[in-house]
């Protein structure tokens, strides 16, 4: 199937040849019929994708903080990998889809195929969308006039704050097509509407259906405006649907509103607001979010979990059907915005120049045939050498594969077969830059394939025990990213699959593999050892699926397992007790503020402090050894320094955590045949670990490790 996407990194809008999305639980697949075309929002992306390097990093200032941090703590090299890898990544564009449901996921029973719905979807033959941003079509509503139902949502949502009353007056400030939308709806709530634009066309439009409409000129002049058409009082409220760096705007929309008025961001502007425009009025300021409640909460989007109607009357997904039902019933007119239908093919009348005059709404129209179950994409044909007995298949194509995998396996003696990805546009764009023969969305296709030897799964962590199962039973060997399982009870279902399976399972614990850790360990007697280890991990918003303990599995199950493993490697031993201590007095199982202490079953003990309140600034990773009156320090994974060793040597270098090594380790077994990397009852005592540091955290005492 075919999707449009902005390229960062070149700038191009391109119509890619991407594998058709697989079906989630709680999200609908649609086969799209037609899309709208926002041209504010996707022309702001269209023109960052084709800003020069400076540009794009005057724009996010914020962004270029975080990588001069990073430069700090990481080095040159590496952080400039991090970021020609982030723009490698191409955004997707559209949000305002029409089609007909061609499968529905678990847990959905609202829709059924052949039903027509409007959806927050992409530009793109088929979109797999959840069912909380999806919305049936009316019978009386067309294709055409269903586009309209989520753009329209954006400007409801921002009506809805400013509480409009039947005879008021409200300014609208940018008449685009989600400002002449707001003022359709204002004008039919009852209220008076004045329009501002720069764009002569577009306030012409807007009095065309009963607007006042003024071409800008000085915010003087706006003031001036409102005041003389509402007596001198102002205006009951303001919303403001345009882009723009400038201050004045705010400032001016304080000044035309009435004493307590009201005023809605719902576009961009410049935010230096001044105290006394707000103060003296008492006026109320308001930023609307997107479609409105739910909008950026994973459990009611993606989890499929409503708000309850009686005390969230109008969520995303109801402000959807409230546009909807104005524009079957009448009172919403939105084919007179239509400027052009376009054949998706022709995509670039449309993308090629979007600055064109008298361009309101642009709806690109879909062919009726598309192959739905057309999961794969064909990129290449195989090259067949003596040296390549593993056919690899990689499931997840997130930062981690993009980063790390790709480049650590480009010259190993590995048949790259597929990357596959459930919404399939990021398995096209990383199998073709590292060279692979197929792209896919389904995981079938590397189960089902008996070439495949080697499943690499590198998905969100709620997945990793399911497609860990699935593999072994399919005969695969299997390398999991971190972590391994999220219960006990995963953990135990794999140790019956890998008893039913004559493969191996390998886990992504790569510090054990760098050269530092290699050269402390060789100068290890095996005897009992101290070790402490600080991981200065970082802050990660709250909203994060890393904290979903059903998706993420919190930061000590899902990233402090990491020094499990290399406390464990490092003192040849396995974990018989576990301690752990949460900061403050909140002991959530999500914490990532924690000291964890462990007694090794060789008398060693070990401390992990894995914080997330520390600076960015500060190396993230420092690991002190403790043995026979002699200290080693890693640094980072940039050094290694020995203290009383005698006959140590010093390692300083580029930063290396060990990922290459371990690569070029799990090939070379694979393909040599042989045990894993790290022996399975290892992993699954790190594993044990893990889960016993959330409960020794619950219970408040030490915790015993089944060995």
């Amino acid at each position: 199937m075919k999707q449009i996407i902005q390229d960062l990194r070149k700038g191009n809008t391109v119509l890619e040849e991407i594998p058709a999305p697989t079906v989630k639980s709680n999200h609908v697949l649609i086969q799209t019929a037609c899309s709208l075309v926002s041209l504010g929002t996707e022309k702001m992306l269209v023109e960052f994708g084709k800003a020069n390097m400076l540009d794009k990093a005057k724009q996010q200032p914020d962004k270029v903080k975080m990588v001069l941090d990073k430069v700090k703590t990481d080095g040159l090299m590496p952080t400039l990998e991090a970021v020609l890898n982030k723009l490698d990544q191409p955004l997707p564009l559209g949000y305002s889809n029409v089609g007909r449901v061609i499968a529905v996921g678990k847990g959905v029973s609202e829709f059924k195929p052949g039903d027509r719905v409007v959806s927050n979807g992409n530009h793109a033959e088929i979109v797999s969308v959840p069912a909380n941003l999806t919305a049936k079509l009316p019978d009386n509503v067309s294709d055409e006039e269903g586009s309209f139902a989520v753009v329209g949502a954006i400007a409801l949502q921002g009506i809805r704050l400013s509480n409009p009353a039947l005879g008021e007056t409200f300014v609208v400030i940018g008449l685009g097509l989600i400002g002449l939308i707001a003022s359709k709806l204002l004008l039919a709530n009852g209220c008076s509407v004045i329009g501002f634009d720069i764009d002569p066309y577009k306030v012409k439009l807007a009095e065309s259906f009963g607007v006042k409409g003024f071409t800008v000129t000085g915010p003087r002049e706006q003031v001036n405006i409102v005041k003389s058409f509402t007596r001198q009082a102002g205006a009951d409220g303001v919303i403001i649907t345009a882009s723009s760096k400038s201050n004045d705007i705010i400032s001016s929309s304080a000044q035309m509103s009435r004493k307590r008025g009201r005023i809605v961001l719902v576009g961009v502007i410049g935010l230096n607001l001044s105290r006394a425009d707000f103060y003296e009025k008492e006026l109320t300021f308001q930023v609307s979010c997107s479609y409105g409640p739910g909008r950026y909460d994973e459990t009611y989007e993606e989890k499929g979990q409503d708000y309850p109607l009686p005390y969230v009357r109008w969520t995303e997904k109801r402000n959807f059907e409230a546009v909807l039902n104005a524009i079957s019933s009448g009172r919403l007119e939105v084919k007179s915005l239509i400027s052009e239908v376009v054949p998706l093919e022709e995509y670039l009348k449309i993308y090629g120049n979007m600055k064109r005059e008298a361009i309101i709404a642009s709806i690109l129209k879909y062919p009726e045939k598309v192959k739905p179950n057309d999961s794969v994409v064909k990129l290449r044909e195989p090259e067949f050498r003596k040296d390549q007995q593993v056919a690899l298949a990689i499931i997840g194509a997130g930062n981690f594969t993009a980063s790390t995998i790709i480049p650590a396996i480009k010259k190993l003696p590995v048949r790259k077969k597929y990357i596959i990805s459930a919404k399939g546009l990021s398995a096209k764009i990383l199998a073709k830059k590292g060279n692979f023969e197929n792209a896919g969305s389904d995981i079938n296709l590397a189960l089902q394939d008996s070439e495949v030897s080697l499943v690499m799964i590198t998905t969100r962590h709620n997945l990793h025990a399911k497609m860990t199962i699935e593999a072994l039973l399919s005969g695969k060997n299997v390398f999991v990213e971190k972590p391994l399982a999220l219960s006990s009870k995963e953990l135990d279902e794999i140790i019956e699959a890998l008893n039913a399976a004559d493969k191996t399972v390998n886990v992504g614990f790569n510090r054990r593999f760098s050269p530092y850790a290699g050269a402390v360990k060789k100068h290890l007697s095996g005897g009992p050892v101290n070790i402490s280890a600080t991981m200065n991990a970082g802050f990660i918003p709250e909203n994060s699926w890393v904290h979903d303990l059903e998706v993420g599995g919190g930061r000590i199950i899902g990233e402090a397992c990491h020094f499990i493993d290399l406390c464990s490697y490092l003192t040849g031993s396995k974990v018989t007790q576990v301690c752990m201590n949460s900061l403050g007095t909140d002991a959530r199982e999500n914490t990532d503020n924690a000291t964890i202490l462990l007694k090794y079953e060789n008398g060693s003990n070990a401390v992990i402090n894995y914080f997330s309140n520390g600076s960015k600034s500060y190396a993230k990773e420092r690991v002190e050894v403790f043995s026979d009156e002699r200290t080693f320090i890693i640094d980072n994974w940039r050094s290694v320094t020995g203290y009383g060793a005698k006959g140590f040597r010093n390692l300083k270098g580029k930063q290396d955590k060990g990922h290459k090594a371990q690569f070029e380790l799990l090939i070379k077994r694979i393909n040599e045949g042989g045990k894993a990397l790290i022996p399975f009852e290892s992993l699954v005592n790190t594993t044990r670990a893990s889960f016993a540091a959330l409960e020794s955290m619950k219970c408040n005492s030490w915790i015993k490790v089944q060995v």
